[in-house]
């Protein structure tokens, strides 16, 4: 069972992860609309970067460490993984594809992070144990339900239409210039990218809060850096100042979401759960975008919910409680270790002051 002090970053990364199944949604609306990609990804960073400042200046003012040449540099690669990498391949990627499709390769996203920090050494395996043996069983039940959830359908679950019909979406879109068109094969390869570019992210993010514990700080760098990569980006493929407009209101609320919610919001609390739990434990909640991405879809959008909805949701949920659980028993077993060794170190003490003792009485 997952303790109570496991509750405020599952918590978090639950949070995070609707605002991402929200960003999937609008981004997708956005540029089906006729928001070049690249151009999004550049407004994010904007936004994003604003909406840090004030929590960064003002929760870390008296405890923000000293920002030395080394941390910039860690930034840097931060911010290429981070942000450009992950989000300019992602975004390219989820025009070429369908945000079902974009959320299911996402879920290589713990698979990926487990190798790299197993690599590194951020992530015991100890697959002897019984808490490595739920980590590696749990992270790839979580990817085999995102698979399932994404490709198989099977028959329509009869649980009606939803009551709540979003119809500007469909009005807007309707309405909108046709997209550049799906590329099957080219979309899932940069949405693959995308998450591989993540998982590099996640380890950098890891090794630079040892040394930088200041989250938000760093999230605001990583923001500031990402928006001038991003901009310089967008600027060299597309200097048309009417694409850059932001007068449609699903364009800047597309913007001011993925900017706020889920760059500023999702790296901030991302980069706080990294450094109390690790990479691993950020990545695995990944998949859990998909149920809630098929539960918007069907409330808002009318979107059928399927058999292969269903076993999907119930693999993911397993499999994600499998590596929360497996993550709890081995941060016991730790604790029981230093335990154990604290009491091997005071046994020699505690039997000479025993010894000390008798002769002290026999000698009286």
């Amino acid at each position: 069972m997952v303790k109570s002090r496991d509750l405020l970053p599952s918590l978090a990364m639950v949070l995070v992860q609707i605002g991402y199944a929200g960003m999937n949604i609008t981004s997708k609306m956005a540029m089906e609309a006729g928001m070049k990609p690249l151009i999004l990804v550049a407004y994010r960073q904007i936004f994003a970067s604003i909406a840090t400042f004030p929590v960064a200046y003002f929760l870390e003012r008296k405890t923000r460490p000293k920002i030395t040449l080394r941390v910039l540099i860690q930034v840097f690669f931060c911010s290429i993984t981070g942000v450009t990498g992950n989000q300019v391949l992602y975004f390219i990627g989820l025009q070429n594809s369908s945000p079902t499709i974009a959320c299911a390769l996402t879920n290589l996203l713990p698979a990926v992070t487990f190798l790299l920090a197993a690599i590194f050494r951020q992530e015991a395996v100890g697959i002897r144990k019984v808490s490595g043996q739920a980590k590696v069983i749990g992270t790839v039940v979580c990817v085999v339900g995102a698979m399932v959830l994404s490709f198989y359908h099977g028959h329509t679950i009869g649980i009606g239409e939803s009551k709540i019909h979003w119809a500007y979406a469909q009005e807007i879109t309707s309405h909108g210039p046709d997209s550049t068109g799906s590329n099957f094969f080219l979309g899932p390869f940069l949405i693959m990218a995308s998450a591989v570019s993540c998982a590099v992210w996640f380890t950098i993010q890891t090794k630079m809060s040892e040394t930088f514990a200041a989250p938000y700080t760093s999230t605001l760098l990583m923001c500031l850096m990402g928006s001038i990569q991003c901009c310089g980006v967008a600027l060299i493929s597309d200097h048309k100042l009417a694409d850059w407009s932001l007068s449609s209101p699903l364009r800047l609320i597309s913007a001011l979401y993925t900017g706020v919610v889920a760059s500023a919001l999702g790296f901030c609390l991302m980069s706080w759960a990294i450094n109390i739990k690790g990479p691993l434990y950020v990545s695995v909640f990944s998949p859990l975008v998909l149920v809630i991405v098929a539960v918007f879809s069907w409330t808002l959008l009318e979107e059928k919910l399927y058999t292969g909805t269903f076993m999907g949701s119930a693999l993911v949920v397993i499999g994600l409680y499998g590596v929360l659980w497996g993550k709890d028993r081995e941060i016991n077993e730790k604790e029981d270790e230093v335990e154990n060794q604290k009491k091997v170190k005071q046994q020699p003490t505690l039997k000479r002051d025993i010894n000390e003792d008798i002769e002290s009485r026999l000698s009286s």
